[in-house]
């Protein structure tokens, strides 16, 4: 009979174990980076299968969707792939605490989380306000535009964003400019005088309709600024070119689609433990192959995936100085014990299920009849 009740005991002690230690629900934690980050880590079940989204509420009310998360006894992981973040922590016996480490890039931190109460949990901050869009079939054109001459002497543009309704570049050329708006690459601008690429300018404009643009919509205000200030005027012609055809690897795309009000849109890089990071979050293909052919080849990118969606895409590669121009970015380069990553090419074969190869091809390209410097303010 005492054997019993010991093994009562102990069954019960081993099923209070198992509660405690179940991941599910909130936990919070304070990332001691620059400044001080509150992280809200919330933790849910779908079909038995743990998945997860962490808050930074001290910096936006939209969530980062974790790629990955597990738990193993005590030992949890979790990973954002899109900012290329990885979190490794054990928790107590107790399963109200986690200690553990954030790294991002070549940055590790101590991140601890703990279970909250009632009384010390932190509010998850509301999501925002939705934009007011602008209407769907509007063409913007310029209301108000400011250009003033950049002679800071940087190689290349700085900035290209909106901010309220104002469209800014910093340090952007003419190039930079018909590169973005038309989404072509320098080479597929031909005819044109050398100061398109020398002179560089920041600008302010405002459009005539008022919401958020998409980014096709940026491409037309930009297009009639290039046309109402620098007079620009072109037509289309084909040049058979040297440039790379991205087209679907033998074996299949290996792609994950964007969830629906999930990641912002953007592409981007930063630096990573084995090389570089190339990040594409709700982007099509073409957003991909854009930013290889504006920012980091030195060739037109031609898209024969036949692929169509939005996708979360991370390629992470070893750079090669022959990159943006002969200018890459300054990463700091993998530690000695570490593997560096795989070619750009190579990369994004094993990473995205796609082939990016060097060939001839007819490419269309933007043949300039007339063209000036910017009309006075």
């Amino acid at each position: 009979m005492k054997k019993l009740l010991l093994w009562i005991v102990a069954l019960g002690w081993m099923a209070g174990a198992l509660r405690a230690q179940d991941l599910t629900g909130n936990w919070q934690g304070t990332l001691k980076a620059s400044k001080d980050l509150r992280m809200i880590l919330v933790v849910s079940k779908d079909d038995g299968k743990l998945q997860a989204k962490l808050y930074s509420i001290d910096e936006t009310p939209q969530p980062f969707r974790i790629s990955s998360i597990s738990q193993d006894g005590l030992t949890v992981t979790f990973a954002i792939e899109i900012n290329g973040t990885t979190y490794e922590g054990k928790m107590n016996a107790a399963g109200n605490a986690i200690a553990g480490t954030w790294t991002q890039a070549l940055t590790s931190l101590p991140l601890d989380f703990s279970r909250p109460t009632k009384e010390t949990a932190w509010e998850i901050p509301a999501p925002p306000a939705p934009r007011k869009l602008m209407p769907a079939d509007a063409e913007p054109k310029v209301d108000v535009a400011t250009i003033k001459p950049n002679d800071s002497g940087g190689m290349s543009m700085q900035v290209l964003t909106f901010r309220g309704r104002t469209l800014i570049t910093q340090n952007s050329s003419l190039a930079d400019l018909i590169m973005f708006a038309y989404s072509v690459q320098m080479k597929q601008i031909v005819g044109a005088p050398s100061w398109i690429e020398r002179d560089r300018y920041d600008i302010n404009a405002t459009p005539d309709v008022e919401g958020t643009p998409t980014a096709d919509q940026v491409r037309i205000l930009i297009r009639n600024l290039l046309a109402d200030r620098f007079q620009l005027k072109f037509h289309h012609d084909k040049r058979e070119l040297s440039a790379f055809v991205l087209t679907v690897g033998k074996d299949g795309p290996k792609l994950k689609a964007s969830q629906p009000n999930g990641n912002l849109h953007g592409v981007g890089m930063q630096p990573a433990k084995t090389g570089a990071m190339l990040f594409a979050n709700n982007s099509p293909i073409s957003a991909f192959t854009n930013f290889l052919q504006s920012l980091v080849l030195d060739r037109p990118v031609v898209d024969q995936t036949g692929i169509t969606g939005k996708y979360d895409m991370t390629v992470t590669f070893t750079m090669d100085d022959s990159f943006f121009n002969g200018h890459p970015p300054a990463f700091p380069k993998p530690a000695d014990d570490v593997e560096p990553a795989p070619s750009l090419f190579d990369a994004i074969q094993q990473q995205l299920g796609l082939k990016l190869s060097a060939e001839k091809a007819q490419v269309d390209v933007l043949a300039i009849d007339h063209v000036e410097k910017p009309s006075a303010n």
